[in-house]
């Protein structure tokens, strides 16, 4: 594991709650129809859920709506589709909550009323749509703010290497591009869906990067399996931890700079080892044969590599790795 870390030129990040907080708030909202139901509904259909937008919705519906979480409509049938959101039956009512490939898979049009939802996705919001029966009832628009050591950590992951960054979402592109132009990255695709996200890491490859690949959800399982290295927040799903190469503990995205510092000194450390190794046995049997080694100079020698190997080795330990940065005492 830590070869391939140390390895790695190209970092691929999943959005929320990977490079976001994953605790998402509706900023705006807009209901096309006067009456509650469909926040009910939604809300109903949300909490099968365990997405960070549904419960945002949820949220929201028992906030600024008064809904009684506890007492919502029964749901008899739920079908998550991943990267698209969620279709559900509650109380007779057919629910389909999420993106607009959602509603295009769906065949409900997509008409925004008098709301400007392009202004949302260049502030960086996530768009849910809300359609009961075939109709768009509410649309919603999500906010996750960036974790507070986002933007150190990508900009230490520069510094020490790392010479490609990229984000991944099912997000719209606009919001894509506007949380990437705030980060800086060099590459940012919006749309996607998880397979979609395990081919464009394919493409990476096949132009001769080592990617890892960081995320959080189910839904980034094809793509950490893809990666030459999976990297889960340690918050994230269970099944995104189990198959994922490392994870960081306490979800702090500030550690993965330290873990690729961790990984390049380790390994650089280990191949100088190697080669002090090889050349005092290179020495010894030069020695030997040339008659300068006898046996007690050639047990001082070998001794004396041993402990030179292992001065080196305790290098690492005067390395101090204080929030990213990397300094000797």
């Amino acid at each position: 594991m830590l070869q391939s870390l140390s390895e790695v030129d190209t970092v691929v990040f999943d959005k929320t709650g990977t490079l976001t907080t994953g605790h998402p708030a509706v900023v705006h909202a807009q209901t096309l129809s006067e009456d509650v139901l469909a926040w009910h509904l939604a809300a109903s259909a949300e909490r099968e859920s365990s997405h960070p937008l549904a419960a945002a919705i949820v949220e929201y519906a028992r906030t600024t709506h008064s809904i009684d979480i506890a007492n919502l409509p029964a749901v008899s049938e739920t079908h998550v589709i991943a990267g698209k959101g969620i279709v559900a039956s509650v109380e007779g009512h057919h629910v389909a909550i999420g993106n607009e490939a959602l509603l295009a898979a769906e065949n409900i049009a997509l008409t925004t009323g008098d709301n400007d939802t392009n202004e949302w996705k260049h502030q960086g919001l996530s768009l849910v749509y809300v359609a009961v029966d075939g109709q768009l009832r509410i649309i919603a628009g999500i906010g996750d703010a960036l974790r507070p050591t986002t933007i150190t950590a990508l900009s230490q992951l520069r510094e020490r290497g790392i010479k490609h960054l990229v984000m991944l979402s099912g997000d719209g592109q606009a919001t894509v591009d506007a949380i990437a132009g705030e980060l800086g990255l060099d590459e940012a695709h919006g749309g996607l869906l998880p397979q979609d996200k395990a081919d464009f890491i394919k493409q990476l490859q096949t132009q001769g990067r080592k990617v890892a690949f960081v995320g959080d959800g189910i839904n980034d399982s094809p793509a950490l399996v893809a990666a030459d290295l999976g990297i889960a927040m340690g918050n994230g799903t269970a099944t995104a931890v189990e198959i994922s190469d490392v994870v960081l503990l306490n979800s702090d995205i500030s550690k993965l700079p330290t873990a690729y510092s961790i990984a390049r000194s380790t390994v650089a450390n280990t191949r100088e080892n190697i080669g002090i190794a090889l050349a005092t046995v290179l020495f010894l049997f030069i020695g030997l044969f040339a008659g300068f080694i006898y046996m007690a100079s050639g047990m001082l020698v070998h001794e004396a590599s041993i402990l030179i190997v292992v001065v080196n080795a305790l290098r690492l330990l005067r390395k101090k790795l204080d929030g990213g940065q990397v300094r000797k005492n």
